[in-house]
């Protein structure tokens, strides 16, 4: 390269020089015809102007020669000369967009770190408060980060995604009536509380239940199959009749062939007993009624039946088709009359199912056994259960080890309409869920990854409302703020919303290490699946959130367990059990970490003492206690030192003035002072008390001017325990 410059400068040289020389020559012929000849000078032209021409020739060719020979070079390395291009404009980076992209995806998609597009965010309507990495934004939001990056974006080739398999098992096609064989009716006894049901039950199948449950209250389902004398077969379910356990009975309606409905002689229709028949409605279950404790002296069969006409329970002797049974649960009265209108009806309905094939089934009742691990209690609909079979409920599957009936004695099948006790579940189902039986444990394992898929789905779909709802209301509000600004300026614009984001921001709530509002954690742990969800529902009517709020850490099936004493120990909550039990060791452990654990066996006692552990939350509410009251007669002023003090004498009218205690004036209704006396004088003694009837002169450790009628109310503070609001509705 150094080269070919210098042949060029070589050239622009030669160039040059001849141009000199042709402006010397015309310059030599100007001067001649103006300028005398001297010898100096004509010896100087004459040295210039008779240069050799051979010089100048030589030089031209010798600069041509050194161009070729540096040309032929250059052509023998490169092939051709090659000229330097421009710089070519550095091109935006590109982005792949599409639809609906997480911060995250598009951190991503653009190669940078999420704080990134909250930065490329900052300015615009969006609320960065409310985003998350996992948040999804609009097509304008994604585009505007985009640009704000200094980067083009274009949208992603949309690929078709594989629509995935739906694995889930299903019910059976209704079975060939060929095949269909006779069942035993499956019989539901509801009603309210205390009114005989499970009594009923003990005296049809021969055994004491009732007295059994904790409070002599039923807290379960049970499900039993009952042998008549005449030999017939029913499953009967006993469902709760205490308002906690609505979830319950909802679920004996659904899965019952008929009702029998238990309503006390002496005690008539009842709330639970309205739900019980709306329950059974619901259903399209048939109705039995079975009037109750008749021998009792109080007993009015005639006032329940007309009651029940309200709701549409119409009794046969009335012209419906309701049959009334009068019985004595406690007396087995008239028991042989109640069976026998249940297997009539029974009859009437011709109750069949298939014994052959895959099993279907309900779940009835769950919890967890400390030998045998997660059991479920069912009732068979379909098909014929045995060991081995793998079942699938809800998000469980089970491999069937054993199987139990209500006495714990094993059983080898269970048919149709027959209750049952599995062991063999890989968690605890959900009491309600429907059993499904599949052909093998590949196929368990399928049906519950599809079905958790189902819901994390749902989940997401939940969440993605919840979100758009809230980016629609943010954007609303700026709209409607920028609507009031529109009459502005953009300096005063900006001034305002500047102005305006201050003061809300100097309103938001500050971060706290620890949360002032007085909270209440909880553990709940049931002995059944169905347990646990009443008293959750009964949880969830709390309403008393501005006293002190009730925040649930964790709730289960089975006994207390180290796990829940740690949970309860790091967020300071209270373990509560029903019909469970806590061993030695776990009581040992949360007496050493201040953890209490609380048990009971009877439903409303365990939310009495929640309610009772909310109220003890709350501060005491500071009461006046009045002592005594007197009015004032006098005032006179007395001299002590150099100083007048006001004194008032009174007379006492209700109870006694104390100088210890507290006192206040009123005049004409308004209290004028609060505080302490500093003299207390009957006659001239100074005393401590004065009582009823009795005159006195007091002064006040303020100048007050009395006046004749003013009130001396003398009264003490008391602290009273505040009690929560809240009413679960027993």
């Amino acid at each position: 390269m150094s080269g070919k410059l210098f042949l060029e400068n070589l050239l622009r040289y030669n160039t040059a020089c001849r141009q000199l020389c042709a402006l010397c020559y015309k310059e030599v012929h100007r001067t001649r015809r103006t300028t005398l000849g001297s010898p100096a000078y004509c010896t100087k032209l004459s040295r210039f102007l008779n240069t050799p021409k051979w010089c100048n020739e030589t030089l031209i060719m010798v600069s041509i020669s050194q161009t070729r020979l540096f040309s032929t070079k250059l052509g023998k390395g490169s092939g051709k000369t090659k000229i330097p291009k421009p710089k070519a404009k550095q091109e935006k980076q590109e982005v792949e967009i599409k639809q609906r992209m997480s911060v995250a995806e598009l951190a991503q998609a653009m190669n940078k770190d999420v704080d990134h597009v909250y930065e490329a965010l900052l300015h615009t309507t969006i609320d960065l408060d409310s985003l998350e990495p996992d948040s999804l934004l609009d097509e304008v939001w994604i585009k505007e980060a985009v640009k704000k990056s200094g980067m083009k974006y274009k949208w992603a080739k949309l690929t078709e995604g594989k629509v995935r398999e739906n694995k889930d098992a299903v019910n059976r096609p209704p079975a060939d009536p060929t095949v269909l064989v006779a069942r035993p009716p499956v019989v539901t006894i509801m009603g309210h509380v205390d009114h005989g049901k499970t009594t009923l039950l003990d005296s049809l199948r021969k055994s004491q239940v009732a007295a059994m449950e904790a409070g002599g209250i039923t807290q379960h389902i049970g499900a039993f199959l009952v042998q008549l004398p005449s030999g017939e077969k029913i499953t009967f379910l006993d469902t709760p009749g205490h308002a906690a356990f609505s979830a319950m009975r909802a679920r004996g309606a659904h899965v019952t062939d008929i009702v029998i409905l238990v309503v006390a002689a002496d005690d008539g229709v009842m709330k639970q007993t309205i739900e019980s028949i709306q329950h059974a409605k619901n259903a399209k279950v048939p109705i039995i009624l079975a009037v109750n404790k008749c021998d009792k002296p109080d007993a009015d069969t005639e006032r329940v039946k007309k009651e029940l006409l309200v709701h549409d329970v119409v009794c046969e002797e009335y012209g419906g088709e309701v049959q009334a049974v009068h019985v004595s649960a406690l007396k087995g009265d008239n028991l042989k009359s109640l069976a026998e209108a249940t297997v009539t009806l029974a009859e009437v309905l011709e109750l069949k199912a298939d014994p052959t094939g895959l099993v279907e089934g309900t779940v009835i009742e769950s919890r967890t056994d400390k030998g045998k691990g997660p059991v479920t209690t069912a009732i068979i609909q379909r098909g014929t259960l045995k060991k081995g079979c793998t079942l699938v409920a809800g998000k469980s599957w089970a491999k069937v080890r054993w199987m139990f009936d209500e006495n714990n004695r094993a059983m080898s099948e269970a048919g149709p309409s027959t209750p049952v006790e599995i062991v063999g579940w890989k968690d605890v189902p959900s009491a309600g869920e429907e059993i499904l039986e599949v052909e093998s444990e590949q196929r368990a394992r399928e049906v519950i990854e599809w079905r958790k898929y189902i819901e994390e789905q749902e989940k997401l779909k939940e969440d993605q409302q919840v979100i758009e709802a809230k980016q629609k209301e943010h954007q609303e509000s700026y709209s409607k703020e920028r609507d009031s600004m529109s009459h502005l300026n953009w300096r005063q614009r900006k001034s305002a919303m500047y102005r305006a984001n201050k003061q809300r921001m100097a309103f938001r709530p500050k971060e706290r290490m620890e949360n002032e509002q007085l909270a209440l954690p909880v553990i709940i742990k049931g002995d059944v699946d169905g347990s646990v969800e009443a008293i959750l529902n009964i949880l969830d009517s709390y309403d008393a959130d501005e006293q002190c709020e009730l925040d649930i850490v964790h709730f289960g099936v089975g006994d207390i367990s180290e796990n829940d004493i740690n949970l309860a120990e790091t967020f300071s909550g209270v373990v509560y059990g029903f019909n469970v039990d806590a061993n030695k060791a776990i009581q040992q452990a949360a007496v050493k970490k201040g953890v209490q654990i609380k048990l009971h066996n009877i439903i409303y006692k365990l939310i009495d003492d929640l309610k009772e552990e909310l109220s003890s939350k709350l501060p005491p509410t500071v009461a006046e206690n009045v002592v005594g009251e007197a009015s004032v007669l006098a005032t006179f002023y007395v001299t002590v030192g150099k100083k007048k003090l006001p004194v008032a004498g009174c007379r006492v009218n209700k109870g006694q003035l104390d100088r210890k205690m507290k006192f206040k004036l009123i005049r004409r209704g308004d209290i004028i002072w609060k505080g302490s006396l500093t003299t207390l004088k009957h006659l001239k003694d100074d005393v401590q008390t004065v009582k009823t009837g009795m005159e006195c002169g007091l002064s006040m450790d303020k100048d007050i001017d009395f006046q004749p009628g003013d009130e001396v109310v003398c009264y003490e503070d008391t602290e009273k325990q505040q009690e929560i609001c809240w009413d679960p509705g027993f």
